[in-house]
């Protein structure tokens, strides 16, 4: 009866690996995900920049331990005061252009974290071009197979920041 409960014991637990094997992508795919939420996530930012903000949207999560630290200064947590952030940075048109550059990616589980430099130009709000070159730091999460932006850092940038806004 022991060596039964222990054959049973060892194909239930066999059957678990087969299963969860596939719902786990190889090292290379979660690779190639990852990239494309980040890619998914510049693409988005430019289009803010453009006063347009649905594709934010569908690169972050909209779960309530969100966080974004804009380069206007403070710290927005939940999706409705990070939504509220973009929302507002959209609305300036800011114009122009940032791309990633110089990518690090690092994946454990369901959490994948990057760290890169964000380069381009934006106008202020004299209209005057200015050329941007920022630290920034992103947090993924895979939710229901797609990873999501769940954190966002980047420097200030003084012609962003707002007064009283750390």
């Amino acid at each position: 009866m022991k060596i039964n409960n222990n054959i049973t014991l060892l194909i239930f637990i066999l059957g678990l690996g087969i299963v969860s094997s596939f719902d786990t992508l190889t090292a290379d795919q979660e690779d190639k995900a990852v990239n494309k939420a980040i890619t998914n996530f510049y693409v988005a930012l430019n289009e803010m920049f453009k006063g347009n903000i649905e594709p934010m949207k569908e690169a972050w999560s909209h779960a309530d331990d969100v966080t974004y630290l804009p380069p206007t200064g403070g710290i927005k947590s939940g999706w409705k005061e990070v939504l509220s952030e973009w929302q507002a940075q959209a609305d300036q048109k800011l114009g122009g252009t940032v791309e990633p550059s110089d990518i690090k990616i690092s994946i454990n589980g369901n959490i994948a974290t990057t760290v890169n430099f964000e380069k381009g130009s934006n106008v202020d709000s004299d209209g005057n071009p200015v050329e941007i070159s920022i630290r920034a730091t992103n947090t993924f999460r895979k939710e229901r197979g797609k990873w999501k932006m769940i954190g966002h850092h980047t420097d200030l940038l003084p012609f962003l920041q707002k007064q009283g806004s750390h």
